[in-house]
């Protein structure tokens, strides 16, 4: 008997644990694979992640791909909102619908149907960022004229679809036809309304990475709207030059500096000084690496790259007459050198 009471006990918590997990509801911090602790800007860049990855179009071979979508959108409608945040941590997803709505709509919209929802065109537009946002980061404003859909007077077919009906001619007779049935739903007209987006220019970010805004895209009367999303177009810069997280640059010294050292200032993107001392010769296409003053890593803005400077000697253009050049001889001392070799060898 003991042993029956124990395993019923079991049973009872088993069935009593799956009922409060069914009443919490989703699980957001899962869903975007971050812990209850990230920051707004951990959670940001997890759903950009994420969004690339589990986007509907580029998912068509699985079933489940705008379900795992419309959890993802959720999940970040509620996370990168501190109020919402804060009502989810205490009560959980059902705290959130109780009373608690979205001022960008209502975020429960995508959840799961059971059939498929039609969805509006993505929208891709180019967003070109300097490299002084890349390296410092920026908000950038953003105004749209979006179709949003609204009821208007008067009911609308909707819904159609393909169905079957049977009809008796007689008996043990039947016909089979292929009808178009569809719903009555209410009208709807497209209103533009102006919607100003803020995108946030993240430092270290890369040429070509997107921002998504889900539901920004172009309207569908009968379904959701489909997503916006940001490129980014990192725009060239005159000084620097950007590979990965180093920056490369160009300076032309003069042959004096080039024989005796010179001492200079570099001005960096956010405008503070990079220091420059040399006491040797210089080369033409002679380098000197800066290390940690290249862009920030995207992933880990602790992590920065080299500046690398490449120098350029700039020679006189004035001729030198006998007496200059017998007194250049004789402080440099340096015997003639005429070696002739290859110089394709090596590359």
């Amino acid at each position: 008997m003991a042993a029956r009471g124990m395993k019923l006990s079991s049973v009872c918590f088993l069935l009593f644990y799956a009922i409060l997990t069914v009443l919490a509801g989703r699980d957001f911090y899962k869903i975007l694979g971050v812990s209850k602790t990230a920051s707004i800007k951990d959670i940001k860049k997890a759903y950009r992640k994420l969004a690339l990855q589990l986007h509907p179009d580029r998912n068509q071979d699985d079933p489940n791909a705008q379900d795992k979508f419309a959890d993802l959108g959720a999940a970040y409608e509620v996370l990168s909102d501190e109020e919402k945040r804060k009502q989810y941590d205490a009560y959980g997803e059902e705290g959130l619908k109780e009373g608690h709505q979205s001022s960008h709509g209502d975020i429960f919209s995508r959840q799961p149907t059971g059939r498929d929802i039609p969805r509006g065109n993505d929208i891709v537009l180019d967003l070109e960022v300097t490299l002084e946002e890349v390296y410092s980061g920026n908000f950038v404003e953003v105004v749209r004229n979006k179709p949003v859909a609204k009821e208007a007077p008067g009911k609308r077919k909707c819904n159609c679809r393909q169905e079957m009906r049977t009809t008796q001619l007689g008996p043990g007779r039947f016909q089979m036809t292929q009808e178009v049935v569809c719903d009555e739903c209410p009208n709807i007209k497209l209103v533009n309304e102006e919607r100003t987006l803020e995108v946030e220019i993240e430092q270290g970010v890369r040429d070509e990475m997107e921002y998504p805004f889900i539901g920004e895209g172009e309207p569908h009367i009968d379904g959701e709207p489909g997503d916006l999303r940001f490129r980014i177009k990192v725009l060239k810069h005159p000084v620097f030059e950007r590979r990965g997280d180093d920056l490369y640059t160009n300076v032309t010294i003069s042959l004096v500096e080039a024989l005796v050292g010179f001492e200079m200032d570099i001005t960096h993107l956010d405008g503070h000084k990079v220091h420059i001392v040399r006491d040797k010769i210089t080369k033409p296409g002679a380098r000197i690496w800066k290390k940690g003053e290249g862009l920030p890593n995207f992933d880990n803005n602790n992590i920065r790259g080299s500046l690398i400077v490449t120098f350029d000697v700039d020679f006189p253009k004035e001729q030198l007459d006998d007496q200059q050049k017998d007194g250049i001889k004789q402080l440099l001392k340096q015997a003639p050198s005429q070696t002739i070799y290859n110089g394709l060898q090596g590359y």
